[in-house]
């Protein structure tokens, strides 16, 4: 059975930072690629960071250069390093498994972390 538990979420002022992480199990974590997400309210989920076996990293746009992605194959974890973080950047964040294929999330969502930017 699959597992994603988010956490590392909170309230921070627009400039702060927050680390993210994504506790996972139940599927072969060293050989996939990973991803964050994120969903603001009344908005779409959208991919925001990746990163491949081999610890190759892409960014979406809007978060290029502010957000870093890693992963720990030890402990089947990924983390979020967000910096100088936007009001923009609120919403409820969530990792998966990220299929090159479909360029689609490929399990079940997990409950996701809440990130809350103030201005």
């Amino acid at each position: 059975q699959v597992r994603l538990v988010e956490s590392g979420g909170g309230l921070v002022q627009a400039g702060g930072s927050l680390r993210l992480s994504c506790a996972t199990s139940g599927f072969a974590f060293s050989l996939r690629t990973i991803g964050w997400y994120r969903q603001a309210p009344g908005k779409q989920r959208d991919l925001v960071a990746r990163i491949n076996n081999g610890g190759s990293t892409n960014y979406a746009d809007s978060v290029k250069g502010r957000f870093t992605i890693s992963r720990d194959d030890g402990k089947n974890m990924v983390s979020l390093q967000m910096n100088s973080l936007k009001p923009e950047d609120t919403a409820m964040y969530y990792c998966n498994v990220y299929s090159e294929s479909r360029a689609t999330a490929l399990y079940s969502w997990g409950k996701g972390t809440l990130v809350t930017v103030s201005s």
